[in-house]
């Protein structure tokens, strides 16, 4: 398929155009339409309050923000996952999750409805006032935490993430490892999250896993139980900064040229909800940033929201708003919440 030009902005990708290109990918491939099976996993973005802004978040998380959950949007979920028992996972996400006031009450509740629960932690959060007892909760919860570390070198982190990040995060990391995450034999998961610095697809994931394991190991005695991948997506705070440097067409071809339908059964949208701030309902959190609501609705309407569906699975067998921007997840060895795909 020849490649579209790319026009400088959201609009192509969210756009009729940006959502033909993809939808004829998936054409060739006999996959199209994308449709959500069960929905396995709610993820919950509790707002966009974060103590950090690195370069490359899709999310424009940052200190200023205010965009955060309110304590009857919470409780609105656990109402609808309490009768959802195919939905086994529980994601929280944000910005920072730990910084919003309803955080611990939803790790709580999900636990004691028996669900898995994923926290995506970016480990300076643990030296933030407040939250000195943070790691012990997770501990006392059993929660995974999913720790963002986009190297495992100084120079490289504190370049996407701010000065003394990475000094800070693998002091984190040792704290972690002291209540048992990501120690050898124990039960306690530790999951590090890799992405690129760059207009660049990850390496392979299990090369990348040995690499960390081995640089951490030795220089600085920390361990984790496994390692992820995920590909920058081209929209948001990552591609202003590709704009800037004049690589966000070239970037996105990248993603297209790379295209791998071997990822598409596995992307997280055909089992995935997630649901914003606000209660409002998306196929995936990139799609909430782009304002696309759940349900190939299109670009800038109102989505649908929690208030407004009796039960999540509801949401099974709806077709999948899809973009441009979803080549990123199908590039390569693809890219999900969960890692390579293929």
């Amino acid at each position: 398929m020849a490649l579209l030009e790319l026009r400088d902005s959201e609009a192509s990708l969210t756009g009729a155009e940006g959502r033909a290109a993809f939808a004829a990918r998936l054409r060739e491939v006999g996959r199209w339409p994308l449709r959500r099976g069960r929905v396995e996993t709610l993820q919950i973005n509790v707002g966009k309050r974060c103590n950090q802004a690195c370069h490359h978040c899709h999310v424009e998380a940052g200190p200023a923000r205010t965009e955060v959950m309110a304590p009857a949007t919470a409780e609105r979920l656990m109402a609808l996952l309490a009768p959802s028992p195919e939905t086994r996972v529980v994601d929280i996400t944000g910005g920072a999750p730990e910084l919003n006031p309803s955080f611990r009450y939803l790790v709580a509740t999900s636990r004691a409805l028996g669900r898995h629960v994923l926290v995506r932690h970016n480990l300076t959060v643990q030296q933030e006032p407040g939250q000195e007892g943070l790691v012990a909760f997770f501990a006392e919860h059993g929660v995974e935490v999913v720790a963002s570390l986009p190297c495992y070198t100084e120079a490289n982190v504190d370049e996407q993430r701010g000065s003394g990040v990475f000094a800070r995060s693998i002091a984190a990391l040792r704290a972690l490892n002291a209540a048992g995450f990501g120690v050898a034999g124990g039960e306690r998961v530790l999951t590090l999250v890799y992405n690129p610095g760059g207009a660049f697809l990850p390496g392979p994931e299990a090369a990348l896993e040995a690499d960390y394991r081995a640089r951490l190991g030795a220089d600085f005695g920390v361990s984790f139980t496994r390692l992820q991948t995920i590909t920058n997506m081209p929209i948001k705070r990552f591609a202003h900064d590709l704009r800037r440097r004049g690589a966000l067409a070239g970037y996105q071809a990248l993603l297209e040229e790379r295209f791998n339908a071997a990822t598409v059964p596995h992307v997280m949208c055909t089992s995935l909800v997630s649901v914003g701030w606000d209660g409002a309902l998306y196929d995936c959190d990139f799609n909430q940033m782009l304002a696309l609501g759940a349900g190939a609705a299109a670009a800038n309407t109102a989505p649908r929201t929690i208030f407004a569906v009796a039960h999540l699975a509801e949401l099974a067998g709806a077709e999948v708003a899809v973009g441009r921007h979803c080549f990123g997840c199908t590039a390569g060895a693809g890219s999900s919440c969960g890692g390579a795909l293929a």
